[in-house]
């Protein structure tokens, strides 16, 4: 169980947000949960699901998704959430939303979350944008997620070797900061629905077996 607790509502709004921290945050201490509630006065409505991807660092989630974003084009169904950050844009990286932190502190996110010294966000106004919201995230956030919206969990995993080689790749760390990683434990919570997408091969095998994970949901979730 996280710890919940209302924030004060400002203007006109009718409800305030809960906030929710993780009582397990072991893949990182500082991760948080901040979901905004329904607004008694107009428009706001949950996602008919959310698709929530999660992996260890190096997995390729990043790569997996633009894939799959490809492959997606067009379909109204889904729409592929596109985070904020409190971190300079990077352009061989992830096309986040650059924010600072003064700002992420007064937008409302319909999930966000602390990892490694950032601020992650979800923008809330993304949940009416189609039925199915796939939204890279922290496996810190699967359970109080689920207990507020529809949940399906795409795990993209790799074998520790092959994880070590992506992050040493990436030049983002040293030899002891890319060791720290792949020691950290973080566990999906039991009974989540879960698929996994094993990420061991060509960048084209992950995306289709991305894909093909990702197209099941969707196409549970329309019939």
């Amino acid at each position: 169980m996280g710890v919940v607790r209302f924030l004060r509502p400002t203007g006109a709004e009718p409800l305030g947000f809960l906030s929710v921290v993780p009582a397990d945050t072991r893949e990182d201490p500082g991760v948080a949960l901040r979901v905004k509630v329904s607004s008694c006065r107009g428009g706001w409505k949950e996602a008919a699901m959310l698709v929530l991807v999660v992996g260890p660092s190096g997995a390729g989630k990043d790569s997996l998704l633009n894939g799959a974003k490809a492959e997606f084009r067009g379909d109204p169904r889904l729409v592929f959430a596109r985070r904020a950050i409190t971190r300079p844009p990077d352009p061989y990286g992830e096309d986040h939303e650059s924010i600072s932190a003064a700002s992420f502190a007064t937008r409302d996110f319909a999930l966000s979350w602390s990892a490694h010294g950032l601020s992650y966000g979800i923008p809330a106004e993304i949940l009416t944008a189609a039925p199915v919201v796939v939204a890279n995230v922290s496996r810190g956030t699967i359970a109080q997620a689920a207990a507020l919206y529809p949940v399906r969990v795409l795990e993209v995993t790799a074998p520790p070797d092959i994880l070590a080689a992506r992050l040493a790749a990436r030049g983002r760390e040293t030899a002891a900061g890319v060791a720290r990683r792949l020691t950290r434990i973080a566990t999906i919570p039991a009974g989540a629905n879960v698929a996994t997408v094993l990420n061991d091969g060509s960048l084209e095998q992950g995306v289709a077996r991305f894909v093909t994970a990702l197209r099941r949901i969707v196409d549970a979730a329309a019939g």
